[in-house]
């Protein structure tokens, strides 16, 4: 993935989740952490929440990462697609300890995590130019979590 991709990933915390099943879509806004080894956002929510709940029925999703920002020319974000998924074995451990590294105020709180395996990402970077976009597409090889 472009290095500017993945340092902008890393300096934001706030994703949008985007969730649809039945064509009923429903956003959620989440923290998450994201594992560049993996190319996966991680990311806590109760197991009860629509999200969830449609996530589990409908693994494809999309979201946003973008800042607060008010000046055009520095608006920087991200629109992804990617496979919702669930943590097992030695990716959990590492899935967790990514997480709460940078939220361990979220540890008591209810919820489980979770994880998107980005399959595409468009980000859009005007401070490279008004309109400017840098795309990632994952190689169709690249399954090995659904």
């Amino acid at each position: 993935m472009d290095k500017k991709i993945v340092s902008f990933i890393e300096s934001q915390k706030n994703m949008t989740l985007c969730t649809a099943v039945n064509d009923s879509p429903y956003c959620a806004n989440c923290f998450y952490a994201y594992l560049e080894s993996d190319n996966l956002l991680v990311f806590k929510s109760a197991r009860e929440t629509l999200h969830i709940c449609n996530a589990l029925l409908n693994n494809n999703v999309a979201g946003t990462i973008i800042p607060d920002v008010s000046k055009i020319g520095t608006i920087k974000g991200i629109q992804f697609t990617g496979k919702f998924m669930t943590f097992t074995g030695s990716l959990s451990v590492k899935a967790k300890r990514a997480y709460y590294k940078m939220f361990p105020f979220a540890l008591p709180m209810k919820g489980e995590l979770w994880g998107i395996k980005l399959l595409h990402v468009k980000m859009t970077d005007n401070t490279l130019g008004l309109g400017k976009k840098i795309i990632w597409e994952a190689p169709v090889s690249v399954n090995k979590y659904e």
